[in-house]
């Protein structure tokens, strides 16, 4: 679209159409000028709320990364000596259910097998003692030892302020959340704003607390905004109230997933376990909820389901990267590089190129006796490091 052209068209649409395709700078300019001429613009107020959400916006679903304090002073345990096999700090040892032993596939710091897909929680091992903790590497932004709120969890309404030259878009500590509560064009986008980009947990309780009461506790969305600040604030038993009241109200997939996410913070994996097989009888293909049971018995040391259900996702995703590692990286350990060496290919073919998968597939080819292959890779490994 040329600018003669935008200069044709109504701000508000202009604006919308940003918003749209995801030209989130745009969309906010342009905003901040409408409010600069009526500070009471609602239509103007939205989009702009809406689209520095979206410039920050995390799947909370999927982004879960616990720090040393959380995973050396939890005490959301049901019991302190678990039996193997029904607990994530104490995985299956016998091998049964495994076709790799433990002496070929390395394990975490946890006990658990390495996994094929690196994802958040998966990073760092869990120190054993205080010792260990006192030990690990602080970062660049604190002395503290890494936790949560030292990592994904930094307040991002410092960087919003230096962005916007008279301060914040919206100051919560001066919002009548109550008012707002009863608005519901724009209680929603509200609470987003503040629990995504500005990262204020207690004010964003406090207006799912106050809409779940003007709604008289019939929206589900609400409860699942209750459940996910309970959770937020490390409070999971209130967070497993909210997400089996919104699931019994409404069955949906984040519902179902949220849930599972309480069980494995709370090291119940059996109960996430049977939470994920209602939800694909509810939801019969749905990847994410296949791929949330396989993780599971894979934390669980149970290899063989855990490929079970992996394989199972190719049936409906037949380019699900975290699948196709995941096998590969099984099928190495399973003493077969050849066919290991398919499900790396396979990566590279569909667009992923960085140096753990040359890497992976460096090493397939050695144990393959493809030493020339092996070489190249190696180097094409150490180029993109």
């Amino acid at each position: 679209m040329s600018a003669h052209v935008e200069k044709q068209l109504d701000p508000l649409f202009l604006a919308r159409s940003y918003l749209r395709r995801r030209k989130f700078d745009a969309c906010v300019e342009i905003c901040t000028h409408m409010l600069e001429k009526n500070p009471y613009d609602q239509c103007a107020w939205y989009m702009k709320a809406k689209a520095l959400t979206e410039q920050v916006y995390v799947d909370e679903v999927e982004a879960d990364n616990d720090g040393i304090a959380e995973m050396l002073m939890d005490d959301n345990s049901i019991a302190q000596v678990a039996r193997p096999g029904t607990s994530f700090k104490k995985p299956s040892t016998s091998g049964q259910g495994t076709s790799t032993s433990q002496g070929i596939r390395p394990m975490s710091q946890s006990g658990r097998p390495v996994s094929g897909f690196v994802r958040p929680g998966t990073q760092s091992g869990r120190p054993g003692t205080m010792e260990q903790a006192i030990k690990t590497p602080r970062t660049a932004h604190t002395a503290r030892p890494v936790t949560s709120a030292s990592g994904r969890f930094v307040r991002l309404g410092t960087a919003s302020m230096l962005s916007e030259p008279d301060g914040p878009f919206i100051n919560p500590s001066q919002l009548n959340l109550a008012k707002y509560a009863d608005r519901p064009g724009l209680n929603k986008v509200l609470f987003d704003y503040l629990f995504y980009h500005e990262n204020d947990i207690k004010n964003s309780l406090e207006l799912a607390a106050l809409a779940t009461q003007s709604s008289k506790y019939e929206d589900w969305w609400w409860k699942q905004q209750l459940g996910k600040c309970y959770y937020r604030l490390g409070l999971y038993r209130d967070a497993e109230k909210q997400f089996q009241s919104a699931l019994k109200q409404q069955p949906t997939i984040d519902n179902y997933l949220f849930l599972a996410k309480v069980f494995v913070k709370l090291d119940q994996p059996l109960a996430a376990l049977d939470l994920f097989e209602k939800g694909m009888e509810v939801f019969p293909g749905e990847v994410s909820l296949i791929i949330g049971s396989a993780r599971v018995h894979e934390g669980l040391g149970d290899l063989d389901n855990s490929v079970k259900f992996y394989k199972k996702v190719f049936q409906y995703d037949a380019s699900c990267v975290e699948a196709i590692a995941c096998i590969g990286t099984h099928n190495f350990y399973s003493d077969m590089p050849e066919i290991a060496l398919r499900s790396f290919r396979r990566l590279l073919q569909m667009g992923v190129s960085n140096t753990e998968l040359y890497n992976n597939i460096g090493l397939c080819c050695f144990y393959a006796q493809q030493y020339d292959m092996s070489l190249t890779c190696f180097e094409r490994a150490i180029s993109l490091f």
